[in-house]
């Protein structure tokens, strides 16, 4: 059995929910708290032990690249002025020489065909695939929970979290199968099933381990659903040559490729902040005290 060493991000999508911001600023590049949302899902990765970070992108993401190559001038002044803690903090953060490798989706045809584009770097083995808007928060990433359950199963594995049983249309749900191991068998999966259909209220919260004979399956994948190459009608060709096995992750996770679920987690992540959680606690609490329901102002682009 290969161990995962590599992990997918797709990182080319324009990010029109957060116009005018993601105009010349990609949305993965926003901050929660003082990182980009991508620096929380490239560490998630590298906790749960992925050596190789490969970056699918598009035009105008060329600042994802920089973020996490060298900055020559920057650390020498920093260690010309002597801020010794800001600088290690940023080495911590930088991968190895050959660790991140990037490559185009020239074309905007969905999240299958973004994973496709990265089948020579992915190669003959298992990967990671980690979409960029949902970072997660808890003890242990869901990466590495995910990794423990493939060392268990050598077979794909799919995150999945409870959601409300009524909000399942909005969701890719899966059936859940027989427990095994430190996860379950999953039945069947399906994409924002109707009203009362769905198989569970388990839903995919982006990540995945998934066996490279999925980039057969992609290389004729019809499009699906919004005219795109759908990488859950990939999966379920391959659950019938391969089990599938879900992976219930219980801490949380949130949604930053929307404007709620980005601040959302801009508040939770500084409140987890044992050097800002006080402060942030404070002035959270005295701004619910002073706005009134009257008070409060929307901001339409």
């Amino acid at each position: 059995m290969k161990r995962v060493r590599k992990a997918v991000f797709p990182v080319a999508g324009l990010g029109t929910r957060f116009l005018p911001a993601t105009k010349a600023i990609p949305k993965e590049m926003l901050t929660v708290v003082d990182r980009p949302v991508i620096q929380y899902v490239v560490d998630e990765a590298r906790e749960a032990g992925i050596e190789h970070f490969i970056f699918v992108t598009g035009r105008n993401k060329a600042v994802i690249e920089d973020h996490f190559d060298v900055q020559f001038e920057l650390y020498d002044t920093l260690a010309q002025r002597g801020k010794d803690d800001e600088l290690a903090r940023l080495q911590r953060l930088q991968p190895s020489p050959g660790q991140t490798s990037f490559t185009r989706q020239q074309v905007p045809l969905g999240l299958g065909h973004a994973v496709w584009c990265a089948r020579e770097l992915v190669g003959d083995e298992p990967f990671a695939l980690l979409l960029p808007d949902m970072i997660m928060q808890s003890e242990k990433s869901c990466m590495k929970e995910m990794v423990e359950l493939y060392a268990e199963t050598g077979n794909n594995i799919v995150a999945v979290q409870e959601c409300d049983p009524a909000e399942a249309h909005k969701y890719g749900i899966v059936g859940r199968g027989e427990d095994t191991h430190h996860g379950f068998r999953i039945t069947g999966m399906v994409e924002k099933p109707k009203t009362g259909t769905a198989p569970s209220n388990l839903y995919i919260n982006g990540r995945y381990i998934l066996q490279p004979e999925i980039f057969g399956i992609l290389e004729g994948q019809e499009k699906g659903a919004g005219n795109e190459i759908q990488l859950t009608d990939a999966m379920l060709k391959l659950e019938k040559q391969q089990p599938f096995y879900g992976c219930h992750y219980r801490g949380r996770t949130f949604d930053c490729g929307s404007p709620e679920g980005f601040v959302e987690a801009n508040v939770a992540f500084a409140l987890w902040r044992s050097d800002i959680n006080g402060r942030m606690a404070g002035i959270i609490s005295k701004l619910l005290d002073e706005m009134k329901p009257s008070q409060q102002r929307g901001a339409a682009f």
